[in-house]
């Protein structure tokens, strides 16, 4: 049965400035936003003052911040944590103050080379650590992340098993482009999926085209999400260099664009909301 979802995006995609974000929201017809980025700063290192400003702005047009798109443990796995642990509890304050309680986040980079295995419980200590600290405040939503030590389906539901308090966020082309196929593993990680990131990639290359038009089974994937009550998905266009692109990569690597040519980022921002509504119509129409 087809349930029609609530819709969101990386709006920081369409503009590295609020006001500009909410625009590409509104043209869209989205309910809000996965901030990840706000006039020029990161989610986590703005002022409690100025997540009040934005929470003023997204209520004044009928907005809502659905999770916080943060860089919670996107950092080494052998880097400084109780430090780490500080900018999640000042994430903890500002997703309070713009209504969110949902943090999406990663579980560290694993050193180039070195066995997963030998980090195992490290990673997962410190995932205890982060959901202890975020209990009772707001959900820890876990991404799938290339040279993470959740890139792998298996290991995301180990991860996900071993700290029941988190939950999934099913990225498709994060997925393409660590070699493994989406379509197998959704099945593993949907019981324990809490949104999509709508995103697709091809295999051949790595780069990222409109869902649906790439190697991810991204339509295949959202016809079995709407089946489920309340199904969230975030629009992530990766379609353009965008503003604080660069500070997502991870010891220089480059997300490639592919071949779809767009003239700015409101026009790929665009486009990549527009394949996803022809997904869902289509799925609506063959329900």
């Amino acid at each position: 049965m087809f349930h029609k979802p609530h819709l969101y995006a990386f709006a920081d995609e369409a503009s590295s400035q609020i006001d500009g974000q909410i625009t590409a929201m509104l043209r869209n017809k989205l309910e809000g936003l996965e901030i990840r980025n706000v006039d020029g700063q990161n989610i986590s290192d703005i002022s409690l003052e100025k997540a009040k400003e934005v929470k003023k702005k997204l209520d004044d047009n009928g907005l809502i911040c659905w999770s916080i798109g943060s860089p919670i443990g996107k950092i080494g796995i052998d880097d400084h944590f109780e430090q780490h642990l500080d900018v999640l509890r000042h994430t903890l304050d500002v997703a309070e103050l713009l209504g969110s309680s949902h943090i999406r986040m990663f579980s560290f980079y694993i050193p180039e080379g070195k066995p997963y295995e030998l980090y195992r419980n490290k990673v997962l200590d410190r995932l205890s650590k982060m959901a202890e600290t975020a209990a009772g405040r707001a959900t820890l939503c876990h991404e799938n992340e290339k040279g993470i030590y959740g890139d792998e389906p298996h290991r995301c539901l180990e991860i996900l098993t071993a700290v029941p308090e988190m939950v999934g966020v099913f990225d498709p082309a994060n997925y393409v482009q660590c070699g493994y196929h989406p379509e197998e593993a959704y099945p593993l990680l949907e019981s324990r999926t809490k949104y999509l990131h709508i995103k697709d990639a091809f295999f051949s290359d790595h780069s990222v085209v409109p869902a649906g038009h790439g190697d991810g089974h991204v339509a295949e994937i959202v016809r079995a999400f709407v089946e489920r009550e309340e199904p969230c998905m975030t629009i992530e266009p990766h379609l353009m260099t965008f503003a604080g692109l660069a500070a997502l990569e991870h010891d220089g690597q480059k997300t490639l664009m592919g071949k779809y040519v767009y003239k700015d980022n409101d026009a790929s921002f665009d486009a990549a909301c527009d394949a996803l509504k022809a997904i869902l119509d289509s799925a609506m129409k063959e329900s």
